[in-house]
This record gives C-alpha cells, sequence and structure tokens, in this order.
C-alpha cells in the first residue's frame, strides 16, 4: 500500500463527515490536507485508544522523533513520507506539528477540565492549531494569502472540537475521559458517574442542551468571520462546520442520547450538506 492510500483509509473511509469534506478541496491540496487529517487520527488513537498512559507516552514519543525526521528530511511512516511529500517546507510546519503533539499530550495528562478556561488549553492546542494546519494546507500554492489565516481559522477548529465533544460525550466516558468541565458539571448537578453509567437525567439534558448551544454559537461566530476571498480555498472547513452544525441539531432533535450511542448523519446528507457548503 503507498502512503496516499494509507492515509486515506485512515484519515477518511468513505461514508465519514472527513471523506465529504476533503472532496471539497482543491484537487491540488487534497493529498496534503488527507495526510494531515491522517495524522491526526494517528494521534487521537495514540492517546485515546491505548488504555495504558505508559504505552500512550512511549507511542507519542516515537511520533515525536517521527515529525522530527520528517522536518530533518528523513520521515519513516507512510503519513510522515505523505506529508514529505506535499508540504512545500515540513521544516516552516514544524513548530505547529510540534503544538499538536503537545495538545494531544494533554491527554496523558489529565482526563478531566477544572474550568473552561482549562478545557481551552486542550482546545487550542489540538482543534485550534490543526485548523490552522488545515487552513495553510488548502492555500498551498495559490497566491492568496495563508498567513493571517489564524485569526479565523484557530476559533473554527476551537469550535469544531467543542461539537465534537458533545456527539462523543458518552464514547469518551467510557474510555475515562470527560470533556466537559467540573464546575459546570457541578452547576447542573451531573457526576462524572452519570456520565460513565449513561445516566440520563432532566439534569444531563440541561447541560447538554448548554453544552450544545455554546458550541453550536461558537461555530456560527467562527464562520461569520471566515473572510470572503477565502471561501472558496476553504471548503474543508467551512464543510466541516456545516457538517457539525447539522450533527448538533441532530443530537437535539434525538433529546441529548449521547451516553449510549454516536448518533450520526448518514451518508448521504452527509454528501449534500458538505456540497452545499460555502
Amino acid at each position: 500500500m503507498n502512503f496516499d492510500d494509507y492515509c486515506q483509509q485512515k484519515a477518511a473511509p468513505p461514508g465519514s463527515s472527513t471523506y465529504y469534506a476533503l472532496r471539497r478541496a482543491r484537487a491540488a491540496s487534497q493529498p496534503l490536507l488527507t495526510a494531515l487529517f491522517a495524522l491526526r487520527r494517528e494521534l487521537e488513537e495514540t492517546v485515546k485508544e491505548t488504555s495504558d498512559p505508559a504505552v500512550g507516552r512511549t507511542k507519542l514519543a516515537w511520533w515525536h522523533k517521527e515529525i522530527a525526521g520528517l522536518a530533518a528530511g528523513s520521515p519513516s511512516h507512510p503519513v510522515s513520507k505523505a506529508l514529505a511529500a506535499y508540504l512545500p517546507d515540513a521544516r516552516d510546519e514544524y513548530p505547529a506539528l510540534q503544538e499538536l503533539l503537545a495538545g494531544f499530550e494533554m491527554d496523558l495528562d489529565q482526563a478531566r477540565y477544572l474550568d473552561y478556561p482549562n478545557l481551552r488549553r486542550y482546545v487550542r492546542g489540538v482543534g485550534g492549531n490543526f485548523a490552522s494546519l488545515v487552513s495553510r494546507a488548502a492555500a498551498t500554492g495559490l497566491a492568496y494569502g495563508a498567513a493571517p489565516a489564524s485569526e479565523w481559522s484557530a476559533p473554527l477548529g476551537e469550535a469544531l472540537m467543542l461539537a465534537q465533544f458533545v456527539a462523543e460525550t458518552g464514547n469518551d466516558a467510557r474510555h475515562g475521559r470527560i470533556y466537559v468541565p467540573i464546575d459546570e458539571m457541578q452547576r447542573f448537578n451531573v457526576t462524572a458517574a452519570d456520565l460513565i453509567n449513561r445516566k440520563y437525567t432532566d439534569a444531563f439534558t440541561e447541560l447538554m442542551r448548554f453544552e450544545t448551544q455554546r458550541a453550536r454559537d461558537a461555530v456560527q461566530t467562527a464562520l461569520a468571520a471566515v473572510p470572503a476571498d477565502a471561501r472558496r480555498v476553504q471548503r474543508t472547513l467551512l464543510a466541516l462546520a456545516a457538517l457539525a452544525l447539522a450533527l448538533l441539531d441532530e443530537i437535539e432533535r434525538d433529546g441529548y442520547h449521547v451516553l449510549h450511542q454516536r448518533i450520526a448523519l448518514t451518508p448521504i446528507r452527509k454528501l449534500w450538506i458538505a456540497w452545499r457548503a460555502k
């Protein structure tokens, strides 16, 4: 299997939201974007699907060395080889890739967050930083300047992360991670045990209504800040935002029953939403 096929299977299997969002990108930028999403998936699996934190740290340390190898021109992993093939200069993005690794490393250090400001450190490191990487990759080779992209892409990435937290509440809790701040759970009288044991209550519904509305407001605010001259180039991020808003609406219609299942959009609906995003 060549590195392009590997990245495609890792990042965007058919029917996934990423699959349809990547199809909105310029053909010239799709391989690089796919490699970036594949890297993110590799890091997610490293920290979230490894039960032993020591093993997770060992694997993440390997990725630190691999990203350094990428910057030095000697990648060994299929994802790194793809990034080396398509990044104009891997050394330029090395600091951002290090920040992405550091963000995921937080998952090995803590599974709960006292309040929203503390949670935002993680959201910025993983969500905001990744969206900025994507925005620059989408504009690679164009006269359109990506330098100020972080002004709108980072907030959009953070907002997409908040939406993901809502959708993955139950799955994250089953893996020992709760991204709802402790003070907000206390405010709504919901406990960690309620989430882990899939306990639906009126209090949980109100908590999720609050979390969902915050995520929705964040996505809509970030979308409004995307410059008009960037929209045609940045359709992957715009599609992901449209898909996130549609999924939040679906979760709300379902009564926030996210503890025992992953609520999802159908592939045909994803295709339609992603295609209309602009």
